[in-house]
């Protein structure tokens, strides 16, 4: 979760909603809580490999798992391709997509060497990461002129600006579903996943919030608005534009490390959906001396890199927000059948309120790929039910 995110979503969030950038944050921060404790709910149950689109198959039903992980796939495929492009863009700007590929080739080679030498990277790539984010919070309200009345909420914000910054700001909070998709590799799952869900966001809503309040503080919502790199913008108004590279460099790692959690959970969900046929059986092979779904990997790997060297970053952000607030719809319908009912309620129809309020290319697209996705399940139902016949 602490990652790409935070140094990219604060920009379009603050056009959408302005002043009410807090505000949007909030909303996100809620409709990421709900999911996250139904999700803590439902792999404390189903500890296996595979998130939401094993506990859609189980509680709701074939279809609804099935939705579940073409949602998780195809929006994180996206987000990877977004991350890729992130570090081509802080690295090499004028050779971006090149960076962008390199990138992810880099980082399936150390997913296919198994989870454990990811996870030593990860915590690498995170305290980077934190220090950067430190420094910019200081920096910002230690030398900057942060004025308190910028925090404010001005009279002209409306609620489509605010539910559209939450849908924008959420694409940064996503990353708790890693945690429940790799339940085979984690010692004590049913212990182990639901207290390192919560932990995870309530840790990294405070550092987002610091970060957020600190930048809008010193900029303002609109210069917040129009900074192609607002954390940069932050401590260059603050005074020190020595520590511009330093702010760009630690973009670039957390991007690195976005986009290596990011093809772990992504192989792993294609894995689970590969071992029920709703993708092709050969990729539910696992590496017999690493233990990770090789080709799950392989195949992910090749997909982003096609589309880091292709599509626009701004649209394959707005498709994964919408992708992914859909799949965590399915994770808190899920987790109302286990007589839980006001957490997934509340999270249920703020996923669906704040996908249906990001901007309207991102809809239609989103929906155009889940209509696909349903398509491949009748196709395959049908096919399956003739065969059965025979």
């Amino acid at each position: 979760m602490i990652g790409a995110g935070i140094f990219t979503a604060l920009a379009p969030a603050a056009a959408a909603a302005g002043g009410g950038l807090l505000l949007g944050l909030a909303v996100a921060a809620v409709v990421a809580y709900c999911n996250a404790t139904s999700s803590a709910w439902l792999a404390a149950r189903y500890p296996e490999s595979g998130g939401t689109y094993v506990y859609g198959r189980e509680r709701l039903g074939e279809f609804w798992g099935h939705l579940a992980g073409w949602s998780f796939v195809t929006g994180k495929t996206a987000s990877c391709a977004a991350m890729a492009l992130t570090v081509g863009v802080y690295v090499w700007p004028d050779g971006s997509r090149l960076v962008a590929v390199a990138a992810v080739v880099a980082l399936t080679a150390v997913n296919y060497a198994g989870i454990r030498k990811s996870a030593l990277l990860t915590r690498l790539i995170v305290a980077i990461v934190l220090a950067v984010l430190a420094v910019v919070v200081v920096v910002a309200l230690g030398l900057g002129d942060p004025a308190a009345d910028r925090l404010t909420v001005p009279h002209d914000v409306t609620v489509g600006g605010v539910l559209q910054a939450a849908g924008l700001l959420f694409f940064a909070f996503a990353g708790y579903a890693r945690i429940a998709t790799l339940g085979e590799e984690v010692r004590d799952p049913a212990r182990t996943i639901p207290r390192a869900i919560p932990i995870a966001l309530g840790l990294t809503l405070a550092v987002y919030a610091l970060v957020a309040v600190a930048v809008l503080a010193v900029l303002g919502s609109a210069r917040l608005a129009g900074a192609a790199a607002p954390l940069s913008e932050a401590v260059r108004a603050a005074g020190v534009p020595g520590l511009v590279p330093v702010v760009a460099v630690g973009a670039a790692i957390a991007a690195l490390g976005s986009l290596l959690a990011l093809i772990l959970g992504v192989s792993r969900t294609t894995l689970a959906m590969a071992r029920d046929r709703h993708l092709p059986v050969g990729l539910a092979a696992v590496h017999g001396r690493f233990g990770s779904p090789h080709r799950a990997e392989v195949a992910v790997g090749v997909i982003v890199a096609v589309l880091a060297a292709t599509v626009d970053l701004r649209e394959a952000i707005g498709f994964s927000s919408f992708a992914v607030l859909v799949y965590y719809a399915v994770a808190n319908a899920s987790a109302w059948t286990l007589r839980h009912r006001v957490v997934p309620a509340v999270g249920l129809v703020g996923c669906l309120v704040v996908a249906f309020a990001l901007p309207w290319t991102s809809v239609l697209s989103g929906a155009a790929v889940l209509a696909v996705g349903a398509l491949v399940y009748g196709v395959r139902r049908a096919r399956r039910s003739r065969g059965g016949a025979r």
